[in-house]
């Protein structure tokens, strides 16, 4: 059973929308997955109870509810059935909760947006999965998604320079489409909607389902981690590399950054405080996390 975590602390960032489409492209391939809804709002539980007993089967746990008639281990059971779960984690989720949402995790996902907010607050989100969960770069189970991007545009440009700092692959850049409104509105996914509405989104999901399919690494203490400017996980020598760099790639190249593109703000650049090989804080102390 594979345990995938959508998570970003900044609200908005479009966590609920990754995971109940990807609960969905799993399902109508014959898995059952199961949503594991944290997120107070209650939105993938909505979702999943709103759909059609036609339509291929979703198990949901709400577990942002607390019932006190049983145990919390029991109200977090997950079928035997399951083959994988969705954890859809919540907005302003503090970082000493970090390594517990992630501990069993064999995939993180952190979307962000083409702000400047949003871009903060990933670079902050990032460095304490690093720092305080311990996830290290070795272990092909951090991505990041580009969501609702528009192309040739400076701000996404700008974006994709700093995802590209981050020593972490872009599993995926997902355009700003109305089909995910109208896919949630119906309770389905986009890959359950007609194929030659939804053909470019489709596609846009292919390097994140094949990062998915790729196995989680063990940690080689002392092994260099991805460099600050690759878009590709770090992986051994031979085929193997070749595959995790293929699955990594973000797609299609983004367009150049021409000149006079203005700086990232700060926040950017603070993962150069981050050793790459091993993952510790170094020196000199990060600033407060804004989110």
């Amino acid at each position: 059973m594979q345990r995938i975590v959508v998570l970003n602390p900044k609200g908005g960032s479009g966590k609920t929308t990754i995971a109940i489409n990807l609960a969905s492209y799993l399902a109508s391939r014959g898995h059952n997955p199961v949503l594991m809804d944290y997120d107070p709002q209650g939105s993938s539980t909505r979702w999943v109870k709103k759909r059609l007993p036609n339509q291929a089967p979703i198990h949901v746990i709400a577990a942002f509810e607390k019932d006190g008639r049983t145990t919390r281990a029991f109200q977090l059971r997950v079928p035997g059935e399951a083959t994988h779960v969705i954890v859809d984690t919540p907005a302003a989720l503090e970082p000493r909760h970090l390594p517990e949402m992630t501990r069993d995790a064999d995939k993180v996902i952190v979307p962000v947006l083409p702000s400047d907010i949003d871009i903060n607050a990933c670079s902050n989100c990032v460095r304490d999965l690093l720092l305080v969960a311990k996830i290290k770069r070795d272990e092909n189970r951090l991505g990041v998604i580009a969501n609702r991007i528009r192309r040739n545009t400076l701000i996404y440009q700008a974006l994709i320079r700093f995802l590209h700092t981050l020593g972490v692959p872009i599993v995926a850049t997902l355009r700003d489409s109305q089909n995910y409104v109208r896919a949630a509105q119906l309770s389905v996914g986009v890959h359950e909607m007609k194929s030659y509405v939804v053909q470019e989104d489709v596609e846009q999901w292919l390097p994140l389902t094949q990062w998915l399919e790729t196995p989680r690494r063990p940690h080689v203490p002392g092994s260099h981690g991805t460099s600050p400017t690759s878009t590709s996980a770090t992986a051994p020598s031979g085929a193997a590399s070749t595959d995790a760099a293929a699955a990594a790639a973000p797609g299609p190249a983004p367009p150049s950054i021409p000149a006079g593109v203005p700086e990232l703000p700060v926040a950017a650049t603070e993962m150069s405080r981050v050793d790459s090989e091993n993952d510790v804080e170094s020196t000199q102390p990060l600033p407060a996390i804004a989110v």
